[in-house]
């Protein structure tokens, strides 16, 4: 069985829609910007979500998170597709998949200080708001959805896994339709958490230069709506490994990105050079980056475009694989390539890539690959492709 994206929606520090995501990947705009929310006395960039969140319409106080009210900013977006799929369905064959690593943790930390500050939580404090199972839950709740309702939090490849759940749920029959993504909202837990690792820049992040010193941290939502309806974009190819290799650090010689990269191929049936165009994890740390390299020279060579987005939005965590799918799903759809924003100063100790430079893309573009690599060794690449 194929399956599609009938729809999706995106927002990040590049835009609040699609169309407005679009414009800033077509011209190379960082949504970035420096503060110290997250960070007091120590200024960084971060990707922030700007604009007004819409108001959880559910009374019960543990669906109240900013990371439902994200989620429920992109569902709104899908919202025309998901009547229709449940009155095509019926409520009971649709499922919900999120991916998130945060999930309402930033909300639970106010409640804390609170706590810390007066010795007891605050009345609206319920612990089913940091749940990694709540905005799957909240989504299935605001719908009132009876399918299969579960969250997937494997760190950065989590958005990226929703959607690879979602067409196995597809393929079983268990589901007709499934609403899948990653949403995570930046918090205290992660920016200081990976302070302490000693992986965040306190400059816009510089994938695959010399001079890289780690990521930038952001936040955002990619949803889609996968069927076995046709549609624009296929979701054509899933190849999932696992390192264990350490519990923060991928294996430096890049064999499980190499054995996802291969397994996504032979699941679509294609050779490599079908490939137009790979999203890179591309975080900017100096293990990524070389391992990454090291993956891709071996299965691609340096005859395909590749960019790495995070200089844009941040690296989205939970939402990454979700937001870069999305992000492929766009280039496809338009006809363009994402081009990587950084210094120009290659590391000449890394294998050659070709790191895309605002080159003209085409509209015959067919195929697009984004990898994802998250916290011990857990990898997945999804391809997708273009019906004319």
């Amino acid at each position: 069985m194929r399956c599609y994206l009938n729809a999706l929606s995106m927002i990040s520090a590049i835009g609040a829609d699609r169309e407005e995501a679009f414009r800033h990947l077509s011209s190379g705009t960082t949504g970035l910007r420096m503060t110290e929310q997250f960070s007091p006395g120590q200024p960084m960039p971060l990707g922030l979500c700007s604009g007004v969140l819409p108001d959880i319409p559910l009374a019960a106080p543990y669906w109240h998170s900013r990371n439902n009210r994200l989620a429920l900013a992109a569902l709104q977006q899908l919202q025309p597709a998901v009547d229709n799929a449940i009155q095509r369905y019926g409520r009971h064959r649709i499922g919900v998949i999120i991916g998130t690593s945060t999930s309402g943790i930033s909300d639970s930390e106010n409640h804390m200080k609170h706590c810390a500050a007066t010795g007891a939580m605050p009345p609206e404090y319920d612990y089913r708001l940091q749940e990694m199972g709540a905005t799957s839950a909240f989504i299935a709740a605001c719908l009132e959805l009876t399918g299969p309702v579960y969250s997937i939090s494997t760190a950065c490849s989590s958005g990226a896994k929703a959607l690879a759940s979602a067409r196995r749920l597809l393929r079983a029959g268990i589901c007709d339709a499934v609403i899948a993504g990653g949403v995570d909202t930046l918090c205290h837990l992660t920016v200081q958490g990976f302070s302490a690792l000693e992986a965040v820049s306190n400059e816009q992040c510089n994938p695959f230069s010399v001079n890289r010193k780690g990521i930038n941290i952001g936040e955002g939502a990619g949803l889609f709506l996968l069927s076995a309806e046709e549609a624009a974009i296929e979701l054509a190819g899933v190849g999932e490994s696992s390192d264990a290799h350490h519990i923060s650090a991928p294996d430096p010689s890049g064999a499980g990105a190499i054995r996802c990269m291969q397994a996504a191929l032979l699941d679509a049936g294609i050779a490599p050079d079908a490939i137009d165009y790979l999203n890179l994890h591309g975080t900017a740390t100096a293990l990524n980056d070389q391992m990454e390299a090291r993956a891709v020279s071996t299965i691609f060579g340096n005859q395909i475009p590749c960019s790495s987005t995070k200089a844009l939005t941040g690296h989205t965590l939970g939402a990454a694989g979700a937001l870069e799918a999305a992000i492929c799903a766009l280039a496809l759809e338009h006809g363009f390539i994402p081009r990587h924003v950084w210094d120009e100063q290659p590391d000449l100790t890394l294998p050659t890539v070709q790191l895309a430079q605002g080159q003209a893309a085409t509209s015959a573009m067919e195929y697009a690959l984004s990898n994802s690599f998250a916290f011990g060794g857990n990898n997945i690449s999804l391809i997708l492709r273009k019906h004319s």
